[in-house]
């Protein structure tokens, strides 16, 4: 379970947002390139979809964590879309689940 890859696919601009689409755990072995596709996005709105995410590691949290202070410091959001339970009670047992929106879908272009 722990050698499995993450990828992530940027689906661009979509309602004034940047969403980048997740697939595969976000973990200390799959968190580089997510780390390096976030610090370059300079975009006012971040939705990443975890719509395919089964699962995160503390490395992730953190990873995410990083993800939200650094679009906290420019006035800008990170928004999670179609986070599962699993996901969510690792966010809420870390204490941070309360830094992001949630939406159940990613928002469709208008």
């Amino acid at each position: 379970m722990r050698d499995e890859p993450l990828t992530i696919e940027d689906l661009g601009l979509q309602n004034n947002a940047r969403v980048l689409r997740l697939s595969g755990p976000l973990t200390i072995g799959t968190l580089y390139q997510f780390q390096d596709m976030v610090r370059t996005d300079s975009t006012s709105s971040l939705v990443l979809d975890f719509t395919r995410v089964p699962y995160v590691d503390s490395a992730g949290v953190g990873a995410l964590v990083g993800a939200y202070v650094r679009h906290q410091k420019a006035g800008h959001s990170v928004a999670l879309a179609g986070v599962n339970e699993r996901v969510r009670n690792t966010l809420k047992v870390t204490q941070v689940d309360g830094f992001f929106t949630y939406t159940d879908s990613v928002p469709q272009p208008a």
